[in-house]
């Protein structure tokens, strides 16, 4: 299996790269996996709908260049169901079970376009709070961790 996780952006936040550097090696242990920056696209300080739109638009493209018709695409999307961590954990058993390469995907600061909804494969959302989308990507690191214990029969401490 390989996982593969897509962020917008560059974190900065040394904590934060910290973090993602530690569960990038705890999942290593059950799939080759990679966390994969993509370009954000430049809005001016105070952007209309219309170019917020076009560059969510842009950005989506620019992902799904980087998708094969063959991999399993999942969204964390605010505007999806909140699971538990044992849904999270079946659905990702069902969906490697269907193609062993797994995409996360988090959208930008502005969401995510239409386009990247349309091919996704499930999405989710990983609460009814606001997270920048850097500790968004470490919240869904520590969970896609959990997921690949809970589908292993290993314990997890709470």
């Amino acid at each position: 299996m390989t996982i593969r996780f897509m962020l917008p952006g560059k974190c900065r936040e040394s904590f934060l790269v910290s973090g993602y550097n530690e569960y990038l090696k705890r999942i290593s242990k059950f799939a080759k996996v990679s966390l994969v920056n993509l370009t954000e696209e430049p809005l001016s300080s105070k952007p209309s709908p219309i170019e917020i739109q076009k560059a969510l638009d842009k950005e989506a493209l620019r992902a799904l260049n980087q998708v094969k018709n063959s991999d399993v695409l999942i969204l964390l999307d605010v505007h999806a169901s909140l699971p538990t961590s044992e849904e999270l954990a079946s659905e990702i058993k069902k969906l490697s079970e269907r193609s062993g390469n797994l995409i996360f995907l988090l959208g930008s600061s502005y969401g995510l376009s239409d386009l990247l909804r349309k091919r996704a494969d499930y999405s989710f959302s990983l609460s009814k709070m606001t997270f920048t989308h850097y500790l968004a990507m470490l919240l869904t690191l520590e969970q896609v961790y959990r997921s690949l214990k809970i589908n292993s029969g290993e314990t997890y401490n709470k």
